[in-house]
């Protein structure tokens, strides 16, 4: 993969060094970019209502909406994990999280976004509220906000650890300093000051990584060269999908069904998240609002392409012994190794800010979507539905700061973050996909049907075991439906391979709408076309 004998120099033999205070100055600039254009952006809020904050008055065009659609799925995690996906493992790996993603916009644009709009809703939870009432969909709203808060703690940890790899600053100071600017321009103008400067933000993840790939590839001695290394090198991990049948060492039929699992639970449990709904309420029409996230799909999967060529790249690149060793022991740093070691100052920061457009859009887009959950679903629909305009505003805001200082703490704590990240991300799909399908489309759906599904679901989702609560499974998932129990565990962490969590989410569409019209008679269902609820869009 590497040699020992290389070094990072360019081919001109200059070492390539970003200095601290050409480091220091650029940052300074990019946020105060992202102050100022969410500051502008902010202008756009009318009278400053909480539907202006929360949906931006559902006046958001096309355009903008598609932008920032994309903005919020092209994080940190996405550039980091694609190209170190295919820096370690395989293709398949490698484009598999920017892939799912995209089509679960696509989805969502085809089955979901036009109902949601026409309904004219504000959150994700107010489907789970009209047909299941207010305080089971508390219950609902739980996961759906750890989801999006502890996604924020992982961004803020991304971000830290990028700028200690380039620039060689202390990790808290990368996380407050982003922390502080995004809360700031989000507080200010809501929806309106996060789109246009996810927008903005975009726009410098394209400019970084389209500047870059060219001395990367340089470095590493050309695309094509790349990609035959690749493909010699690893002749089972060099396709994008896995085979229909095992093959090789790489492809087992665990390792085949897993994938599976996983693109399965990224592409619909990547439907059920509000920071996805917001930008399709936010829309002017339900037209829009399909619309865009169809184009937003797409382009999230091409921007899937630059960092799966570059992990190609990185995998080329003779490395010298020390950073191929680093890379192998941390491979997520694959993305900022290679924009320090293989690029100019100038073009380095232009990745940086690359990197730092990815993460702080999609911080700030989960931060005031979990705001917004709060604010809308618990304290005004549920506790204080008196609440006047200027209350809820002040409550929008004051959830944005406390919902950022606590993603703050957790990401000082980046392996546990990660972990609950992962762990919440499962239980979206498990719990809340079948929850949000039956609430839209079954009109017989009830809440004791919900109750059961999810409670099922849960406890099926937990029998298959949780290292990050040293939990075991309890449910012997493989001598139940292998032949061949024993292959389904991972012999060195021990971990099941089944697809318990595809399982758990099947049990629960099944389970939803069956036990709904058992129960019909003592629990009627309730309509989600009720009389116009008190949205603040006046």
């Amino acid at each position: 993969m590497g040699c020992a004998n290389g070094s990072t120099r360019n081919k001109n033999g200059s070492n390539f060094r970003i200095s601290h205070l050409m480091a220091i100055t650029a940052i300074i600039l990019m946020y105060a970019a992202f102050l100022l254009v969410g500051w502008l952006a902010a202008r756009k809020v009318k009278d400053g209502s909480p539907a202006d904050l929360l949906v931006a008055g559902r006046a958001m065009p096309v355009w903008i909406a598609t932008l920032t659609m994309t903005a919020t799925w092209v994080d940190g995690g996405y550039l980091l994990g694609t190209a170190e996906g295919s820096f370690k493992s395989s293709l398949s790996l490698g484009i598999q999280g920017g892939l799912c993603f995209g089509i679960s916009l696509i989805l969502g644009g085809l089955f979901f976004a036009r109902r949601m709009r026409q309904l004219e809703f504000t959150t994700l939870i107010d489907p789970f509220e009209r047909r299941f009432g207010k305080y089971w969909a508390v219950v609902l709203f739980v996961p759906a906000m750890l989801g999006e808060v502890f996604w924020s703690a992982e961004l803020l940890a991304a971000i830290g650890s990028t700028f200690s790899v380039l620039l060689g600053m202390k990790l808290v100071m990368g996380i407050l300093l982003s922390a502080v600017v995004v809360i700031a321009y989000t507080m200010v103008g809501g929806m309106w000051s996060v789109a246009y400067t996810d927008a903005f933000q975009l726009g410098l993840v394209v400019l970084g990584l389209a500047v870059a790939m060219p001395f990367i590839f340089d470095a590493a001695g050309g695309l094509e060269a790349s990609w035959s290394h690749y493909q010699a090198a690893r002749a089972d991990g060099g396709t994008f999908f896995p085979p229909l049948q095992p093959r090789g060492e790489f492809w087992t039929s665990q390792t085949i069904i897993g994938w599976w699992d996983v693109s399965l639970m990224l592409m619909l449990g990547g439907i059920p998240w509000n920071c996805y709904f917001q930008r399709v309420l936010s829309c002017q029409t339900p037209r829009k609002a399909q619309l865009h996230s169809l184009f937003a799909g797409a382009m999230t999967i091409l921007l899937t392409i630059p960092p799966l060529l570059l992990g190609i790249a990185a995998f080329k690149y003779k490395w010298p012994a020390e950073l191929l060793q680093q890379l192998q022991e941390h491979p997520s740093q694959t993305l900022p190794m290679l924009l320090k070691h293989l690029t100019p100052p100038l073009v380095a920061l232009l990745g940086l800010g690359a990197i730092v457009g990815a993460v702080t859009s999609s911080f700030s887009s989960s931060i005031l979507s979990a705001a917004s959950m709060v604010s809308w679903n618990c304290c005004y629909r549920l506790l204080w539905p008196q609440l006047s305009v200027r209350q809820m505003k002040r409550i929008i805001r004051g959830s944005i700061v406390l919902l950022g200082a606590a993603a703050v703490l957790m990401a000082l704590k980046v392996q546990s973050v990660q972990a609950l990240w992962f762990f919440t991300s499962d239980l979206v799909f498990v719990l809340l996909f079948p929850q949000l399908v039956f609430a839209l489309f079954d009109p017989k759906a009830n809440r004791i049907g919900s109750i059961t599904a999810f409670v099922v679901s849960l406890v099926l989702r937990m029998g298959g075991g949780e290292p990050l609560f040293n939990l075991p499974h309890f449910i012997p998932y493989p001598e139940l439906f292998t032949g061949n129990p024993t292959s389904w565990y991972d012999a060195q962490t021990g971990a099941l391979l089944f697809p318990f969590k595809t399982l758990a989410a099947a049990v629960g569409c099944v389970l939803l709408p069956a036990v709904s019209r058992l129960t019909a008679k003592f629990d009627p269902p309730k309509s989600l076309f009720i009389a116009k609820q008190t949205t603040y869009d006046e």
